[in-house]
């Protein structure tokens, strides 16, 4: 066995000061949330007339990062984003990053209110409404459910 005499090692009380230091820094979840939210940038009111299925989902993380929207409220956009041939069998999804077709989710959303008030979807048609409410706060104000 062979002893390094030259080697340095911190005594007990600098080890001690330095795992207090360590606990002193706050990582926790809702810290690292705020200090998101305090440094996101602000950005330009989304128009859901004309978005591609990748810009929702980009504006949607960025609303969830920023603490402006939680999970369950996301849902319904997240959907909206969500494009799956009939045909897909195994394969599910097409990538949104593919497509550049852009759609107006003011009236997907329109369009998804109407066949869960005819299904008599509760859960559905309550989280759509959510939805649109979140839609017209960001557009101003202006009613988009023309």
């Amino acid at each position: 066995m062979r002893i390094d005499a030259g080697a340095t090692y911190p005594a007990a009380n600098q080890r001690a000061s330095a795992a207090n230091q360590n606990r002193s820094t706050d990582t926790s979840f809702s810290a690292v949330l705020a200090s998101t939210a305090s440094s996101a940038p602000k950005t330009a009111p989304a128009d859901f007339s004309s978005m591609t299925r990748q810009d929702l989902r980009d504006w949607t993380n960025g609303q969830i990062r920023s603490g402006q929207m939680s999970l369950d409220d996301s849902r319904a956009f997240m959907a909206m984003s969500m494009k799956i041939p009939v045909a897909s069998g195994l394969t599910g999804e097409l990538p949104a990053t593919n497509d550049s077709t852009r759609y107006d989710f003011t009236q997907k959303a329109r369009a998804g209110i109407e066949g869960a008030t005819a299904r008599n979807d509760a859960s559905t048609l309550k989280m759509l409404q959510s939805a649109m409410s979140i839609m017209q706060s960001q557009t101003g104000g202006v009613d988009i459910r023309a």
